[in-house]
C-alpha cells in the first residue's frame, strides 16, 4: 500500500529507489533524532549525507518539501503495517491492544514524526497540509473505523465514534512525545525511554480498553 500514496513528490523519490535522495532523507532523520528538534538547516544536511545542498532542490523542491518526503516515506510503512494488522486472525481486541502498542512505538521510533505532523499541517503550506491528511490522517481514520466496526460486529466493542477514538490515542502520544519538554519544567520528568515507552503502552492499553471494551470482553480482559 506504501508504494500507491500520492506523496505529492517526484516518483524518483516516493518510490525510495533514487540513492541520492534517500541519503538526504536518512541525513534529515538522523539529524533531527540527534538534535530532538526538526529545526536543522540544509547545509546540515548536506554535510550529513555528503551531497550537495543544492540537490534538495533537485529532488525536493525546498526543505519542505524534504521534509514532506521524509514523513510520507515513514508514514507509508506505518499504514502498511496497519493493513496487515486487519488481515490476522486474532479477534478484534487483541488488534486493538497490537494498534496502541504499535502506535506508541512509532512515535518512539521516530521521536520527530510528531514535530512534522504538526509543522506541515499548521506551520507549512495548504498543498502540504492535503498531502499529510492523505497519507497519514485519512487511512489511521480509515483503520480505526474498520476496526472499531469490527469490534462492534463481534460484541467486543461498545460503540465509538472513530474520529473521538483517533483524536484520543494520537492526542495521547502526540503530548507524550510533543508536550514532554513543558512536563519536564513542570514536573521534572526526564526523557522518553524504553521503559517509560514500554510503561505508556500498558497505560494506554489499560485506559482505552477500560472505556471500549464491553462488560464481558473487559472481564476478560482484566
Amino acid at each position: 500500500m506504501g508504494s500507491q500514496l500520492n506523496t505529492g513528490v517526484p516518483n524518483r523519490v516516493a518510490n525510495g529507489k533514487n540513492t541520492t535522495a534517500e541519503k538526504l532523507l536518512v541525513a534529515a532523520s538522523e539529524l533531527m533524532i540527534e538534535r530532538s528538534s526538526i529545526e536543522i538547516s540544509l547545509s546540515d544536511i548536506a554535510q550529513k549525507s555528503g551531497v550537495n545542498a543544492a540537490l534538495v532542490k533537485y529532488h525536493f523542491g525546498n526543505k519542505d518539501g524534504l521534509l514532506l518526503a521524509l514523513l510520507a516515506r515513514d508514514a507509508a510503512t506505518e499504514v502498511t503495517n496497519l493493513e496487515y494488522l486487519l488481515t490476522q486472525p486474532i479477534n478484534p481486541t487483541a488488534k486493538l491492544k497490537l494498534h496502541i502498542g504499535g502506535i506508541i512505538r512509532a512515535y518512539y521510533r521516530f521521536p520527530y514524526m510528531n514535530r512534522l505532523i504538526h509543522y506541515l499541517l499548521h506551520e507549512s503550506t495548504a498543498e502540504s497540509a492535503n498531502e499529510v491528511s492523505k497519507f497519514f490522517v485519512a487511512p489511521l481514520l480509515d483503520f480505526h473505523r474498520r476496526l472499531l466496526a469490527e469490534g462492534v460486529e463481534a460484541g467486543e466493542f461498545r460503540n465509538t465514534d472513530p474520529v473521538l477514538f483517533y483524536t484520543s490515542l494520537i492526542g495521547a502520544c502526540d503530548h507524550l512525545f510533543f508536550g514532554r519538554h513543558a512536563m519536564s519544567r513542570a514536573t521534572g520528568v526526564g526523557p522518553v525511554t524504553d521503559e517509560v515507552c514500554r510503561q505508556y503502552v500498558r497505560h494506554m492499553e489499560t485506559l482505552i480498553c477500560g472505556g471500549i471494551l464491553t462488560e464481558r470482553d473487559g472481564a476478560a480482559a482484566g
